[in-house]
């Protein structure tokens, strides 16, 4: 069984560069399939799926990391209800809304969590 890993993302992607980062961070440890990733992203972390992110820092990462993320299996998960999803347009990979607590069952089924 591979070890899973969750991506709680909550950096406003217009003001920090972690959120690319982590993005970066996923898609590389993605590319080996040796552990079943998953993103998460709350508030205005929800951007990063913004279908044209010329506002956000470190925008390329956005553009070259998010597809290869989600082409390499990483699950990605969006903060149900969160009010700037209805400003990222048609994003450029699937995405799943949940709730509260399935964040945190899947934060308990993962074997890592990393937060940004």
């Amino acid at each position: 069984m591979k070890p899973g890993v969750l991506f709680i993302i909550t950096s406003d992607p217009r003001l920090s560069p972690r959120p690319a980062e982590a993005l970066r961070i996923a898609a590389g440890v993605g590319v080996w399939r040796k552990a079943d990733l998953a993103l998460y992203l709350r508030d205005a972390a929800v951007l990063a799926l913004s279908e044209q992110p010329d506002d956000l820092l470190d925008e390329d990462n956005y553009r070259r990391y998010l597809p290869l993320a989600s082409e390499n299996g990483c699950a990605i998960y969006v903060q149900q209800g969160a009010p700037l999803l209805t400003q990222i347009g048609e994003p450029p990979v699937r995405f799943l809304p949940i709730t509260d607590e399935q964040l945190a069952a899947e934060a308990a089924r993962s074997h890592y969590v990393l937060r940004f």
